[in-house]
């Protein structure tokens, strides 16, 4: 079903906030997004609790260290029992091929490519001569070959991935801005019915539903956008 392919981000301070905010969307919404944020403030307690309402989780983590480091906590997010887990590609093959082995549970290990917020200028401030569209070619490429199950890229860059890579690993989109909302600090956007056209295969949403002032409204003009 097209709902089960949103995912919230719990962009949301406290694991009280976190847990009101999924009993409003559980009828509506089935995976959420736990990021550095929340899980900084509640620690692997806030996994444990969304997952007791019964929805699937991806922690979004990005991890990024040495190989051993890694891998070590890839297999402490598979005990907890996340659904998917991120790390950064720019970590390198070594770090990739350890997280991937590290893996268990059937969890997703998604390699995060080049963020939503950076722009060909962000590249070349940390010395890196190629365009946006280029690096996230390289870094899933290296992601691909390491074993990554999928990748985080922006909406942008979803047709250039399936041209290259066509469905040997999901997509996983952030970025995504419904009719009439703002783009924050985002970059590089794209509306949720031109997302799934593209062919991503999840989408991830956060402040444009967690900042409403009626989410299961936001949710529900996301929905009736995607049935359009």
């Amino acid at each position: 079903m097209t709902k089960d392919r949103i995912i919230v981000a719990l962009d949301v301070p406290t694991k009280q906030e976190a847990l009101e905010l999924i009993e409003k969307l559980r009828d509506q919404i089935s995976f959420f997004k736990i990021g550095l944020q929340l899980y900084t403030a509640e620690g692997p307690e806030i996994l444990r609790a969304v997952l007791s309402t019964g929805s699937k989780v991806w922690l979004d983590l990005k991890l990024h260290d040495i190989p051993n480091t890694v891998a070590r906590a890839v297999e402490s997010a598979g005990r907890l029992g996340a659904q998917m887990l991120t790390v950064h590609l720019s970590g390198g093959s070594e770090m990739i091929r350890a997280a991937t082995t590290a893996r268990a549970n059937n969890m997703l290990l998604l390699g995060v490519t080049v963020l939503t917020s950076w722009t060909e200028e962000t590249l070349r401030e940390i010395g890196i001569a190629s365009g946006v569209a280029d690096q996230v070619l390289r870094l899933t490429k290296l992601g691909v070959d390491a074993g990554i199950d999928g990748v985080v890229a922006s909406p942008h860059e979803i047709k250039p991935l399936r041209r290259e890579f066509a469905h040997k690993m999901k997509i996983v989109v952030p970025g995504i801005r419904p009719s009439g909302a703002e783009a924050n600090d985002q970059e590089r956007t794209m509306s949720p019915r031109d997302a799934l056209d593209a062919d991503a295969d999840y989408l991830v949403i956060g402040r444009p539903i967690t900042a409403h002032r009626n989410p299961r409204e936001a949710v529900d003009k996301i929905l009736e956008e995607l049935r359009s």
